[in-house]
């Protein structure tokens, strides 16, 4: 029986191809989803030592925020002496470095502009702690300066680390959810990351992913590098990749910090630029090594594979595919296409961007309740929770544009600004679960 008596016609399989596709592809976030649901929140063995750490920022022009960073990681609930915080300041021109070391950081200055951005100052910082300190540091915290801790997070992350993994992630939240609707976005998609992504990956068995900073890292894997080897624009994804790639497990542990996200949309989508170009360099360098994993049954290296391809793209291609079919096809005047099938392409265009919303839609309903105790907001801004679950999808459409530029445009590091200098007991003085 030939296709086309059944309806089965080259761009009915072509559609059915791309929603099988998407489907198999994607559906075991939704185990994740179900998973969490059941099981809340990974809880962890009490550690039987207390280890000591060294905890690193790359710092460039950060003199609002570095002190409060600096303050709030040696206030912690974690013994003193255990602790050493370094800050290197990485072509600074204003007063980051005396910010930090009023604080109580040890601070050093690093001036090679040829060679910028937070990846260079890791290895310039560790590759200097190493020669100066030794083997005095059992693992290693990165943090961006930005960042504040939580006055439990070192002890919860070194229950992760007691248990025997090699790197740990933890809870990213945000420090001005309330500021716009962008800034409510990106904490919101932080949130279901750590939430429903690394917890439930914790909660499997399989293998984390690093993202920004707020991650632990042994001195054995630094010492073996002697520095830091990861220079993409997404460092962090990078070296997630790499530890997959080499069956090196990333662990998970509800300890919570908060970082400061983009305010405006031009600083926005020059951040999420960078990092979709980042993942386009991990994926094309990488790609090949998660499928030697996938071949050999490890499911971490396919959870990666999905977390770095770019799946915009193939909807990208979907559309495209539907929109050129719908226009010859109705410039033929049947010769090409059916009335059904220019329909079917309607529909399906129709669908692709009205699925993409309700999924996204769908996250923001159950991030934001599963999360609300964490979504800090002042009183009369908390009408913002409410109306990010309907501008959260338009965001994360946003990314469909930026897949293409990212293609094509040449993109380098971009120090972002920051300037809300708050502490940990502002940002928890607001809570919009009361």
């Amino acid at each position: 029986m030939e296709f086309n008596r059944i309806g089965l016609t080259p761009i009915v399989i072509f559609n059915m191809i791309v929603w099988l596709f998407f489907t198999l592809a994607y559906f075991y976030q939704f185990v994740y989803l179900i998973r969490v649901a059941a099981r809340g929140m990974v809880k962890l063995p009490p550690a039987k030592k207390l280890h000591r750490y060294a905890f690193f920022i790359s710092a460039h022009n950060e003199e609002p925020v570095i002190g409060n960073l600096v303050r709030s990681i040696l206030a912690q609930d974690y013994p003193r002496e255990l602790m050493d915080v370094f800050v290197v300041c990485d072509a600074c021109t204003d007063n980051t470095h005396e910010e930090a070391e009023r604080a109580g950081a040890i601070v050093w200055d690093r001036n090679d502009l040829a060679r910028r951005g937070k990846s260079w100052a890791m290895d310039y910082g560790f590759d200097r702690i190493l020669n100066e300190y030794g083997d005095k540091y059992e693992g290693f915290f990165v943090f961006d300066a930005d960042n504040l801790v939580s006055p439990n997070y070192a002890r919860i992350m070194n229950d992760a680390f007691d248990a025997g993994y090699l790197v740990c992630t933890s809870y990213r939240n945000s420090k001005n959810f309330d500021s716009s609707w962008i800034s409510a976005a990106n904490a919101l998609w932080f949130m279901r990351e750590a939430k429903f992504l690394n917890n439930a990956r914790m909660m499997v068995g399989t293998s984390c992913a690093i993202s920004g900073s707020g991650w632990l890292v042994s001195g054995k894997i630094i010492k073996g590098m002697h520095g830091w080897d990861f220079h993409t624009l997404t460092e962090d994804i990078q070296f997630s990749t790499f530890c997959c790639a080499n069956n090196i497990q990333i662990g998970y542990a509800p300890a919570e910090f908060f970082d400061e996200q983009p305010v405006t949309f031009k600083a926005s989508w020059v951040q999420r630029l960078r990092w979709t170009k980042g993942f386009y360099q991990v994926f094309f360098s990488y790609c090949r090594d998660l499928f030697h994993g996938i071949r050999h049954g490890r499911f971490a290296s396919y959870d990666m594979l999905m977390t770095i391809a770019p799946g915009m793209i193939f909807t990208l291609l979907s559309a495209f595919v539907n929109a050129t079919y719908l226009i010859v096809g109705s410039l033929s005047h049947g010769f090409i296409a059916t009335q059904a099938e220019l329909s079917m392409c309607v529909g399906s265009l129709i669908m692709t961007f009205f699925s993409m919303y309700f999924v996204f839609f769908l996250l923001a309903i159950i991030t934001t309740i599963s999360e609300r105790k964490h979504i800090h907001c002042h009183k009369n801004r908390r009408w913002i929770i409410f109306t990010n679950l309907f501008t959260f999808p338009l965001f994360m459409m946003t990314y469909i544009p930026m897949t293409v530029v990212a293609l094509f445009k040449k993109v380098e590091w971009i120090p972002t600004k920051h300037d809300i200098a708050v502490n940990v007991e502002d940002v928890l003085a607001e809570d919009a679960s009361k």
